[in-house]
């Protein structure tokens, strides 16, 4: 299995604007997708005191799934235009992880 992580940041007031839309647009947008060996993703959320930060964590049974997902680059960040407006900051590519322990 893959994890694939990603980082964005926004302010306080954008916060639950960003949750909106991640929940109402970009998940099910990517869950339209319909991609093979994808298994779901979750939203994680932090308070960083300046800013809020948030973390997708994407799973994918192989590296041809994340591929099938974002194409050959596949370590470009996903983030529609949508939640750009409301975003400070994001990380421009996103991380692989191979699960070796998963309980």
């Amino acid at each position: 299995m893959i994890s694939r992580l990603w980082h964005g940041y926004t302010t306080h007031e954008n916060a639950p604007v960003y949750e909106d839309i991640v929940q109402t647009q970009v998940f099910p947008g990517i869950e339209g997708m319909n991609i093979p060996g994808y298994q779901g993703i979750n939203l994680f959320r932090r308070d960083l005191g300046e800013e809020v930060e948030f973390i997708t964590v994407m799973w994918f049974d192989s590296i041809e799934s994340v591929i099938a997902f974002q194409g050959e680059d596949y370590e470009v960040a996903h983030v529609p235009p949508q939640a750009q407006a409301v975003m400070t900051r994001w990380d421009d590519r996103s991380q692989h992880y191979d699960v070796v322990v998963e309980r």
